[in-house]
């Protein structure tokens, strides 16, 4: 038996024994993620429903996965499929990644569920922005607990929610998302939530770290300038209670730039901050395409391999 086989050892050895087997490829293929493309969703041209699909689904399942892969996404939450049939289909490709892998690793399976696991059939829970109006962590508690054991019981690992961003502008298209405008609710609430979907066993995501709700003129992915009094006091309170109180396992870059620093390439915010001020022990995760958007929107990487190095020099862990 190997050492990392082994579950009497404990798990900094045995992970640190696996980290000296495995090559440098095989690290690498455990920092992306795939999204197979929804069959039933293509519109009439053949192009992409979500923005920017084809893009996290580019390249052959199987020569994605040669060297191995970190997530599978949204395998429930693409397109219509149910319980049953999404079972099926993570088994089938759980089953790829694994047989694939030396180590016979698996990939870490992530869904939406700010409001329920985002899935046909699945229950709906009230938008966060009424958690807000309860003022009952207890309660937001509970809901998040349900959700995770909806999820957990489906082979699903990681959900993309809490979202902790604090209105500062109605203008902004996401208010619905979010809890409050008032930075102590947004914390106590988001940290119910986490520990409700954690205490199912489902590991929750902080996001969009940090500045999102914004950005100038309430238009998405638009630029913030913002003083560091603001930030301090009103942006970064409720991810600092999640992370200190809630023992949150995942954080999620914003899109934005904060005063010409795109967050995904800010060693101050997702080092700095968040790892080494707040002890941050979990993973850092982009947002869909943040890496990319390095070049493409940002402008402060030449191609797609700079982006991906200013990204992972700023402490992200998987794109």
């Amino acid at each position: 038996m190997k050492i990392w086989e082994d579950k009497k050892q404990p798990l900094e050895t045995r992970v640190d024994a696996l980290l000296d087997e495995m090559t440098t490829s095989e690290m690498i293929g455990q920092l992306g993620a795939f999204w197979p493309r929804p069959k039933k969703q293509k519109n009439e041209d053949g192009g992409d429903v979500a923005p920017m699909e084809s893009v996290m689904a580019s390249g052959e399942f199987e020569d994605v996965i040669r060297d191995g892969l970190g997530h599978l996404t949204r395998i429930f939450g693409s397109e219509p499929v149910s319980s049953e049939e999404g079972v099926a289909a993570l088994r089938k490709l759980q089953g790829a990644v694994a047989e694939q892998s030396r180590f016979g690793i698996p990939a870490i399976a992530h869904e939406e569920c700010l409001t329920g696991l985002t899935a046909w059939g699945a229950t709906v829970y009230p938008a966060s922005i009424a958690w807000g109006a309860t003022f009952d962590p207890e309660l937001i508690e509970e809901m998040a607990n349900a959700i995770g054991e909806d999820m957990a019981a489906l082979g699903i690992h990681q959900g993309l929610s809490p979202l902790l961003d604090v209105v500062r502008d109605y203008r902004w298209g996401r208010v619905e998302e979010t809890i409050s405008e008032d930075p102590l609710v947004v914390g106590t609430l988001g940290t119910a939530y986490v520990k409700g979907l954690q205490k199912a066993g489902i590991l929750a995501t902080l996001k969009h770290f940090a500045g999102y709700s914004t950005s100038r003129a309430g238009r998405n992915h638009a630029p913030v300038s913002i003083g560091t009094r603001e930030l301090e006091d009103i942006l970064l309170p409720p991810f600092e209670m999640a992370v200190r109180e809630g023992k949150v396992a995942n954080v999620m870059n914003s899109y934005s730039d904060l005063d010409g620093v795109p967050v995904a390439a800010s060693r101050h915010l997702l080092t700095h901050v968040l790892r080494e001020r707040w002890g941050f022990e979990g993973t850092v995760v982009s947002d869909y395409w943040a890496v990319s958007f390095l070049e493409s929107m940002h402008h402060v990487a030449e191609d797609l391999v700079e982006a991906g190095a200013l990204s992972l020099a700023a402490g992200m862990d998987v794109e």
